[in-house]
């Protein structure tokens, strides 16, 4: 966990999550980020009994990056009414194997969660049980057989970035749940949270964090 560590202060930790953790604790039965950040603070400062460690906010398991954790009630309060109020900037960046037709632009779709498929899908139009969701992209690399694009939410759907993607004909590398047409042999998505600009929910200072992307090929060769 030390490794991961972006920021860390007496209310919030920001760590560089790899792939394939989960956020916290699912059916697998898997280790989560939670049990490893509530384990770390346990040895690092010494401390005896229950472990208070809150999640304001959460990316997938198959992607790696920023995730912000609180070490006590009031910044867990807080931090979810910034990201709540949309008052954080999260920039993500992504490998897809088409190329999109603009080199920059915004994308809105209307999405709708499934939670039995644990999926997002994609509707015509505005309908009961669909959210506006937007984003705006730009292209930064050419790679071998791929294209680096940085990615900006504007919204925070579940699924977002890989649906809409998706949609467009663009889906992220390994992503067979959103139409890749084959997974990674690590079980991870080429979808990172590059970086997170917002104003502290104790301090109120300005916090800008950035995550390296995970140390394999294709991100190295960006």
């Amino acid at each position: 966990m030390k490794n991961w560590i972006l920021y860390e202060d007496n209310h919030i930790i920001i760590v560089n999550k790899p792939p394939k953790v989960p956020v916290q604790g699912d059916r697998t039965g898997d280790i989560s980020l939670l049990d490893i950040g509530k384990e770390y603070i346990k040895k690092t400062y010494n401390k005896m009994g229950n472990i208070y460690l809150g999640l304001p906010h959460r990316i997938d398991r198959p992607v790696s990056g920023i995730v912000v954790l609180s070490k006590t009630s009031k910044s867990l309060s807080r931090m979810t009414k910034l990201f709540r109020d949309r008052e954080i900037k999260k920039t993500y960046w992504a490998i897809v194997k088409n190329k999109l037709k603009k080199k920059s632009g915004e994308l809105t779709h209307y999405l709708k969660k499934n939670k039995r498929l644990n999926k997002s899908f994609v509707g015509e139009n505005k309908q009961k049980g669909f959210v506006e969701s937007k984003l705006k992209y730009k292209i930064l690399k050419e790679l071998n057989n791929y294209f680096l694009y940085e990615i900006e939410l504007i919204t925070g759907r579940h699924h977002q970035i890989r649906v809409q993607l998706s949609t467009i004909g663009s889906p992220i590398k390994g992503d067979i749940k959103y139409n890749a047409k084959r997974t990674n042999k690590d079980g991870s998505i080429n979808l990172h949270s590059r970086k997170i600009t917002f104003t502290h929910p104790i301090k109120k200072i300005p916090i800008s964090v950035t995550a390296p992307p995970p140390n394999n090929p294709i991100w190295s060769s960006n």
